[in-house]
């Protein structure tokens, strides 16, 4: 259940980092309630993760889902660049991503 859980809170990761950014600096109010709400929900999520997985793990997998599905939300749905460096690099976190998974018992 802990990686359930951890999978929801990166989700919402994602969610209040994007809701930020159409916050415009806290400037928009729906945005940013959205950010906050979404903000606490992660952590509390991260939170129950925490109660079984190593912190490491659980840490690591949980920004990693955010920077990685920000990453992707940012280049399909607002017109971030797609470079070579850009797509290594976040191959690169989805592979640390999964070996942390596969280290964890």
């Amino acid at each position: 259940m802990a990686w359930i859980w951890l999978a929801f809170a990166g989700l919402l990761e994602i969610v209040w980092a994007v809701a930020m950014k159409q916050s415009e600096g806290f400037t928009r109010l729906w945005p940013s309630v959205l950010t906050l709400v979404a903000m606490v929900g992660s952590v509390l999520l991260l939170g129950l993760a925490m109660k079984t997985l190593p912190l490491g793990t659980a840490y690591t997998v949980w920004t990693g889902i955010g920077a990685v599905g920000a990453f992707v939300v940012g280049i399909l749905f607002l017109g971030e660049p797609v470079t070579a460096m850009r797509l290594v690099a976040g191959s690169l976190i989805v592979g640390g991503l999964v070996l942390m998974k596969m280290s964890s018992t």
